[in-house]
């Protein structure tokens, strides 16, 4: 078993000084609860600030804790490996290191870190954790909770919610340059490899639900479709009569 002493939390970011200082100070709790209770491991967090146009990197800069990466690739697995690539530069094992990934858009429950650290202490070197979209619409959120599947076990790989121990990130590859998907195609190469992974509610996080994405495919056209239908669905209820 090989225990973790250093913790990097990687936080995508483009456009979004809005919702950032939410993400961050929910990581800021986050640490502060892994520190009392395991002092001796460092953190770190990284956001990698893609292509921004807006106020990110104001936001980045006026919190001395977190640490600002310039990123063009406008691309989020490209921007995520970025992220890694720098912090991994400094001192530090891969084999002691644990990359929390996060979005920008996202709020991780307070024992999120601790939650992860605790779990690579028992000899894991993947956890999956699952996101619940905070502010959808009760019909549209009640579709998207019959789909998913909240629970230990669950089928889902999410880029807000992910844990990996970088020893095994490096030897999967790390994130690939893809616009999508690339949280997806990291857990499948390390689970290829054999490592052991966990998927788990136990590190629920919130994220936005927003329709509007940066690309085609992803989370927010998901969200947009799933309300297409659900108004689709009511539409034709409605027609049928009672």
């Amino acid at each position: 078993m090989i225990v973790v002493d250093r913790v990097v939390v990687v936080v995508p970011a483009r456009d979004e000084e809005r919702l950032l200082p939410v993400c961050l100070d929910s990581l800021r709790v986050a640490r502060r609860v892994l520190a009392q209770r395991r002092p001796e491991v460092r953190v770190e967090v990284v956001v990698v600030l893609d292509r921004c146009t807006d106020a990110s990197a104001a936001v980045v800069a006026g919190r001395a804790d977190v640490h600002g990466v310039v990123s063009t690739h406008g691309c989020v697995g490209a921007a995520r490996a970025t992220g890694v690539s720098v912090a991994l530069q400094g001192p530090g094992d891969p084999a002691t290191t644990w990359l929390a990934n996060t979005d920008a858009d996202t709020v991780v429950p307070a024992d999120w870190l601790l939650a992860q650290v605790e779990l690579a202490g028992q000899g894991l070197d993947l956890v999956l954790g699952t996101v619940v979209p905070h502010d959808l619409e009760s019909r549209v959120l009640q579709a998207w909770t019959q789909r998913h599947h909240l629970r230990e076990g669950h089928p889902h790989v999410h880029g807000a919610n992910l844990g990996v121990r970088a020893s095994r990130y490096l030897a999967a590859g790390g994130f690939c340059a893809v616009p999508l998907h690339e949280d997806v195609l990291l857990a499948e190469a390390v689970k290829a490899s054999g490592a052991p992974w966990l998927a788990t509610d136990a590190t629920r996080a919130r994220t936005a639900s927003r329709r509007r994405g940066r690309v085609g495919g992803g989370f927010a056209t998901y969200l947009r479709e799933l309300t297409a239908e659900v108004g689709a669905a009511e539409a034709e209820a409605a027609a049928a009569g009672p």
